[in-house]
């Protein structure tokens, strides 16, 4: 089964990695090997080997930059589809409206806006990932979210079919889109922002950025903020009034710089920011009664 499937994605000009670490590929830095990595070179590409997965029953998953991902010690048997730079053509429709392929880094595309003195991408300058993982969980920091901006998303279905949604259709929410429920594969997006001043774009930037660095634990390998924010609460706050601030499990460690963050501090394992991901939930349950819920995805082995 296997064997077929990367002899059709080389066919189709995918480029295919047997045994992928995936510790390579997601900004944990941990994990085991999936059976398969392999990294379409366009649109349409990535279209025919999703159709031919699909059809085959070969379980495949999506992902970008893995930077929300934890794949377990064991790997993940089957294939990960590795939507990346080949995919990541950014360019303006009109003065204010950008099309932006899913494997552009959110980086290159707040400097894109930037360059054209588009607002409206400020929020993101410093998120790691990109386009495509970022509307997949409704992305957003410092007052701003990915809803703000997107209006339409073009998308693969599980079965190879092009689509797409616009609107209310996204069902945007707080780190929820209608992709994390239908698990799509998003190819581009369209996003509405608005003529600014460079200036002025690009010092909000460059203060968002700064906070960033001073607040969080960036020099270690993390997966950005762990968990999501409990409603009316700071999850960040409720684990360092729990007394877990720097805690560790093996060499995960809650940050001593931002609760929020679990590091891999000491060449931790998977098991080991599991486990402690789970200690938090249930010392923070037990003294406040609230249960957090893991931003993270950690993608399971078939």
């Amino acid at each position: 089964m296997y064997g077929k499937a990367a002899l059709y994605a080389k066919s189709i000009g995918a480029a295919v990695m047997e045994n992928a670490p995936m510790k390579n590929y997601t900004s944990f830095k941990t994990g085991g090997s999936a059976r398969m990595l392999v990294s379409p070179v366009s649109a349409d590409c990535l279209c025919s080997l999703i159709a031919y997965l699909g059809k085959n029953s070969v379980p495949f998953t999506v992902i970008g930059n893995g930077t929300n991902l934890l794949v377990q010690d064991s790997g993940y048997d089957g294939v990960v589809v590795k939507i990346g730079s080949e995919l990541s053509k950014t360019e303006l429709i009109d003065e204010t409206t950008v099309f932006c392929e899913a494997g552009a880094s959110m980086k290159s595309l707040c400097m894109f806006a930037m360059e054209h003195s588009l607002s409206g991408l400020e929020f993101a300058y410093g998120i790691p990932g990109t386009l495509g993982g970022a509307v997949y969980m409704n992305a957003g920091a410092y007052g701003g979210e990915m809803k703000d901006v997107l209006l339409s998303c073009n998308h693969i279905d599980n079965e190879g079919k092009q689509g797409s949604l616009s609107g209310a259709e996204l069902d945007l929410g707080y780190r929820h889109s209608a992709y994390s429920d239908n698990g799509f594969a998003v190819v581009s997006a369209v996003l509405a922002l608005k003529k600014g001043d460079k200036d002025k774009i690009k010092a909000e930037m460059n203060e968002n950025l700064g906070k960033r660095k001073s607040k969080q634990p960036l020099e270690y390998p993390s997966a950005g903020s762990t968990f999501k924010r409990p409603e009316g609460y700071f999850a960040g706050a409720l684990i360092e009034g729990a007394g877990l601030k720097g805690f560790s499990v093996g060499g995960a460690q809650v940050s001593e710089k931002h609760a929020g963050f679990v590091i891999n501090k000491d060449k931790a394992t998977s098991s080991d920011i599991m486990s402690l991901i789970k200690h938090i939930q249930e010392t923070v349950y037990e003294k406040y009664g609230v249960m957090l819920e893991p931003e993270v995805k950690i993608l399971e082995s078939r």
